[in-house]
């Protein structure tokens, strides 16, 4: 069946849940999965040199986990995760994965149709991290110990990516990221289903015609 996979990344606290909702809201077909829904529990989590629990790692999430979720909607899109609505059967099953480390996990690599990642700076950042209530809560430095450092590592890491990927400016309001990301996406579900569209061909067989697709949901034509 034809899908259509939507990552979502980006630095901790830059909006990535926020705008993968707003999105489920008004995406047919659409259903989310977390990457925070599978961290492994506290006594899995390696402790550093510095007794900063390594949260912010590949290694502290239960990554398996996640790709047989992930492969039990791709094998049955339809049925496998609550969407925002009945299923209509004329549209694209729709994915959203969020989370803070999604590229730069190589099994991944191969599944995204659209990629997007929030950043925002390091004040801002600091900021709204402090206003979050953490279990187990941050121990003092573990902004500036642990957190940020790794960011910028994985940051790094995502220069070799070979695909295409969309920087969002997570200082943005939550409407304005809704609205640039919604348009982006819109078009590009056009393009996909334009790969499906129907072929006319003449009577005598030697003309053929593409039949313009009909937009619905207010999606514009191919």
């Amino acid at each position: 069946m034809n899908t259509f996979v939507i990552g979502i990344g980006g630095v901790t606290n830059g909006g990535k849940t926020t705008l993968a909702k707003n999105l489920q809201k008004h995406l047919p077909n659409c259903s989310v999965i977390s990457q925070d829904d599978f961290f492994k529990p506290e006594s899995e989590i390696e402790i550093d040199k510095n007794g900063f629990l390594q949260y912010d790692v590949l290694e502290a999430l239960n990554m398996e986990k996640m790709m047989s979720t992930i492969s039990g909607w791709m094998e049955n899109p339809r049925h496998s995760l609550v969407s925002t609505d009945g299923g209509n059967t004329e549209e694209i099953p729709i994915l959203i994965i969020e989370g803070f480390l999604l590229f730069n996990y190589k099994p991944l690599d191969t599944i995204w149709n659209r990629s997007y990642f929030l950043t925002i700076p390091y004040e801002e950042c600091k900021r709204r991290r402090s206003t979050r209530v953490y279990k187990p809560p941050d121990p003092p430095g573990y902004f500036d110990g642990h957190v940020w450092p790794m960011y910028l590592k994985h940051r790094q890491e995502m220069e070799d990516i070979p695909w295409e990927i969309v920087y969002l400016d997570g200082t943005k309001s939550e409407e304005d990221l809704f609205s640039q990301v919604y348009e982006d996406l819109r078009q590009e579900l056009a393009k996909q289903k334009c790969k499906y569209c129907p072929i006319e061909v003449a009577a005598e067989g030697t003309t053929k015609n593409i039949v313009r697709y009909i937009p619905k949901n207010g999606m514009p034509e191919c």
